[in-house]
């Protein structure tokens, strides 16, 4: 049975606010060399899409996850982006996640979810948002852009509505394995507008045959979505399910879509 609420929880409750943080979909990447310290930099197309999850954000602290979905388990600690994007604003806070984006799938899930706390605080410095990871200054942004260096040089574009069906296997797939395996390879070009795909494939190759799955369905050939392990065709198609998984239609966002939603009730 729960407990009644205490002035201090309608307090909280009171003073929450509610987030929203898209999920990002990469349409085409390329890997331009790497730098001395050895991260890798990029020329991507990125776009915020309408799978998204939710945050509720009040006064306190702690950091709470829940409808964790498939791949990597996602961290509550101190490794949670979240709670490394509050030590860098210097704020507390207490944060409540309800994950709609699979972990591990190269969706953003993660960067999103600092980055609204970010815009939630009036942050936006898409250098030092890059210092917690590759996609943080681009879903700090939203929208649609390119997205260059090691992620923190953005170029905004105009908003194009689009759809797009996704395949999201679940498993994990490690960026970091991803871009090793491409060095390793000898990095190869992309055939298909991702220059991970080969090394993607490479490190789960089982991931061929989910891209082969949603292809059939959709008499489109697929595209992975950064260093995996989402695919996804332009259009908006039936759903069908691979494995007892769904296809997910989505639409793109324009940037003002990714801003803080709305007070709490």
């Amino acid at each position: 049975m729960d407990r009644p609420r205490t002035e201090v929880d309608e307090h909280r409750i009171m003073n929450s606010e509610h987030l929203i943080c898209p999920a990002k979909l990469t349409l085409s990447l390329k890997v331009k060399g790497r730098r001395a310290d050895g991260y890798h930099l990029i020329d991507a197309e990125m776009v915020s899409i309408d799978l998204c999850d939710k945050i509720v954000i009040s006064d306190g602290s702690g950091l709470k996850v829940r409808s964790s979905d498939s791949g990597f388990e996602v961290p509550q600690n101190e490794d949670n982006l979240v709670n490394r994007a509050l030590d860098l604003l210097g704020r507390t806070a207490e944060v409540m996640i309800d994950k709609r984006i699979p972990s591990g799938a190269g969706l953003g899930g993660g960067s999103s979810n600092a980055a609204a706390v970010m815009r939630w605080a009036g942050f936006t410095d898409p250098v030092a948002a890059t210092s917690l990871g590759a996609d943080v200054a681009f879903c700090l942004l939203g929208g649609r852009a390119r997205v260059q260096g090691i992620g923190e040089i953005l170029q905004p574009l105009p908003y194009l509505e689009r759809e797009m069906t996704l395949l999201i296997p679940p498993m994990g797939v490690s960026t970091e394995d991803v871009y090793r395996a491409w060095d390793d390879l000898g990095s190869p070009l992309g055939d298909h507008g991702n220059d991970l795909e080969p090394a993607a494939l490479t490190v789960k190759p089982e991931l061929g045959e989910w891209r082969d799955a949603l292809s059939k369905a959709t008499g489109k050939r697929a595209r992975l979505a950064g260093s995996g392990g989402t695919w996804f065709v332009e259009g908006r198609h039936e759903e069908f399910r691979h494995r007892g998984v769904a296809s997910v239609n989505v639409k793109t966002l324009p940037q003002h879509s990714t801003n803080k939603k709305s007070a709490a009730e």
